[in-house]
């Protein structure tokens, strides 16, 4: 085995392996042993490899599975009432097999997984749950604009930055388009981060006259990088790439190839590749539910008009019928207690209301209004 192949098998073993990281602790430390041996030369990039490896690993990897988490929660939420609706099959971090398509919606899933990794990580250097990472003070004490210093607790999104990227980027190992595609919109997760951070201020002076203040950098609340992205998903554009040449190319000319076609993009906005697929219907090869018996609402207070026009989206337009479902839940109501010592409650009744899509009476083939786009 070469020096190059053997690192690499390291590397995996510590960095792809979350599940399995202990058992191969021992072969690990083995390997270690036979480093000076087994690779000379490169005794100094093994030696650097675990100093940032298993250990570095286990200290971060609560944070990454928390913030991956966290992405996926966001991205069902923001999906709630579109046809495609972030399924738990969409994220998968560990490995991306099955996950090789490169819609808008991947797009989405790159960017906001990416995002809750760096906002978790950041969140939980400045808050002092990781060792050797806190605020960033890097520019404490100078002028900031008129009237105020920077100062206070900023918090350290270069270091949620970094370590994200080392995790969710690493998880990329092709050379084609679509890995191109997924580290682009993994990076612009990264930067909706940054983005959105707010500039946080505190009044000094006498008797609260405010005549200076010191302000700090202050992540968002995540929901408000969500509804960030869903406007860069909204707006994500399709990258045509010219086949042909990516055929008859070499390697070198591909990157050249990819390198001109991602010129003239923002590394904030989000790119895919293909058309999306047929949402209505159930695709189980693709992995797709389809909307057949999925909720959507018509009424009810504080309603978006996304969310109003729910039942038209996900049921009308899909050549299906919106049917009403009630269902009566008895509940303990009214409790006494008697002296000494019993409790009586009467049993209440409520009716709960809800709407669901349902094929329509009577037809095999659905009758379908043209939707509009893949929501």
């Amino acid at each position: 085995m070469k020096a190059h192949q053997f690192l690499e098998t390291v590397h995996c073993l510590l960095y792809r392996c979350e599940s399995k990281i202990m058992p191969y602790f021992f072969l690990w430390v083995f390997l270690f042993c036979i480093c000076d041996k087994a690779l000379p030369g490169h005794t100094w990039k093994m030696n650097n490899l675990l100093m940032t490896g298993p250990k570095a690993y286990l200290t971060y990897a609560s944070s990454v599975q928390v913030g991956a988490q966290s992405g996926m929660r966001e991205c069902k939420h923001q999906f709630a009432w579109d046809r495609w609706n972030c399924p738990d099959s969409a994220l998968q971090l560990s490995t991306h097999k099955g996950f090789r398509s490169s819609t808008r919606e991947t797009s989405f899933v790159h960017a906001i997984s990416a995002a809750g990794v760096m906002y978790t990580l950041t969140r939980n250097c400045s808050l002092g749950d990781l060792d050797d990472c806190g605020c960033d003070s890097s520019r404490n004490g100078k002028l900031g604009g008129r009237g105020w210093l920077w100062g206070g607790c900023s918090d350290n999104v270069d270091f949620g930055e970094r370590i994200s990227k080392q995790y969710v980027d690493a998880l990329e190992t092709g050379q084609d388009s679509r890995a191109a595609v997924n580290l682009h919109n993994n990076e612009a997760g990264r930067l909706a981060v940054k983005a959105t951070m707010k500039r946080i201020c505190r009044c000094h002076g006498m008797s609260e006259s405010c005549t200076m203040q010191t302000c700090w950098m202050q992540l968002s609340d995540f929901r408000e990088i969500g509804n960030y992205l869903k406007v860069k998903h909204d707006q994500a554009q399709k990258l045509e790439m010219d086949k042909r040449r990516m055929r008859a190319a070499n390697s070198a000319d591909n990157r050249v190839a990819m390198a001109d076609t991602f010129g003239s993009i923002a590394r904030s906005e989000l790119i895919y590749l293909e058309d999306s697929p047929d949402y209505c219907a159930k695709n189980l090869s693709l992995g797709l539910p389809g909307t057949e018996g999925r909720e959507c609402v018509q009424h009810g207070e504080s309603l978006t008009q996304w969310e109003r026009r729910s039942c038209r989206r996900l049921c009308h337009d899909c050549g299906l019928r919106v049917e009403e479902r009630r269902t009566e839940i008895v509940s303990s109501c009214n409790c006494k207690f008697h002296w000494c010592c019993t409790v009586k409650c009467e049993n209440c009744s409520q009716v709960t209301v809800k709407h669901v899509c349902a094929r329509r009476h009577g037809g095999h083939g659905h009758q379908r209004r043209r939707p509009r786009g893949p929501k």
